[in-house]
């Protein structure tokens, strides 16, 4: 292979699947919730094919060939900062952060803990607090207390390692929703639309020696710089501005989870 060939950088080639339908962002319940949480029309799940074998280790060359190849350049999107529109990257990229978020659970038991703890009611209503801010977020209960006040009494019920699960980001994302979020009185949607999108972005297989369920799936957080300074997934770093790319090395299959923090779409 020619070093200087087009899309074939460090051996990776990539096709968009344009046709991979993620239910999960998809149906009408969720769409109702994301609009509450002002995340309706800011995220975004696309698939991508790749003809290598995936190695972990080579994860950096991975996406930086990702970022540079022909196929992805059209077709991965992102938020404009000035009009709010979904568009495609128009810049190059030089330089990519790929951090390993680790991704090993199975179960959603994962966090009955918050009901152990007093900050969820047996019946599922989370248990409110005075309010006060870490910002840009109001606290107003025990749940957003836990996710985001790392001095409060609670914060250890997860630890740090629960903290970099893959489901655990994803549940905070969902509970901190965008910039005019309206809180839920209840768990229940956090828990249930965090799984459903868990499930439909990771793979899982059956061990044939160990009879064992287990995940496939790499995932890393994505950010990526041109020559001015952070380009993807914006030119604002905000905490609840992210891409995830969960890859199927089995497969040979890469999901993009992008979301990026402002007003979702209302009506």
């Amino acid at each position: 292979m020619a070093a200087g060939e087009p899309g074939r950088l460090r051996g990776y080639y990539f096709r968009f699947l344009p046709q991979r339908p993620f239910q999960s962002l998809s149906t009408q319940e969720t769409a109702s919730r994301l609009r509450q949480w002002s995340m309706l029309g800011r995220i975004k799940a696309q698939a991508f094919g790749f003809d290598q074998t995936f190695q972990a280790y080579r994860k950096d060359d991975f996406v930086m060939a990702f970022f540079k190849d022909p196929n992805v350049i059209p077709n991965l999107k992102l938020l404009s900062e000035s009009s709010g529109q979904w568009i495609t990257l128009g810049t190059e990229v030089e330089r990519i952060e790929a951090i390993n978020v680790p991704c090993t659970q199975l179960s959603m038991s994962f966090f009955s803990r918050l009901y152990d703890e007093d900050i969820v009611r047996d019946n599922g209503h989370i248990v409110k607090c005075l309010d006060s801010f870490c910002d840009p977020f109001l606290i107003s209960d025990e749940l957003r207390k836990v996710l985001l006040v790392e001095d409060s009494e609670k914060y250890e019920v997860f630890s740090q390692s629960d903290r970099e699960e893959f489901l655990f980001c994803l549940f905070k994302h969902l509970c901190l929703g965008g910039a005019l979020c309206q809180y839920e009185d209840v768990l229940n949607p956090y828990l249930e639309t965090t799984k459903l999108i868990y499930k439909d972005l990771v793979s899982v297989r059956k061990n044939p020696q160990t009879k064992k369920i287990q995940i496939t799936s790499s995932v890393f957080k994505v950010t990526a710089y041109d020559s001015v300074g952070m380009c993807y997934p914006s030119t604002k770093s905000h905490e609840q501005t992210f891409s995830y790319f969960i890859v199927d090395p089995i497969k040979r299959h890469v999901h993009v989870l992008y979301h990026c923090y402002g007003v979702g779409e209302m009506s």
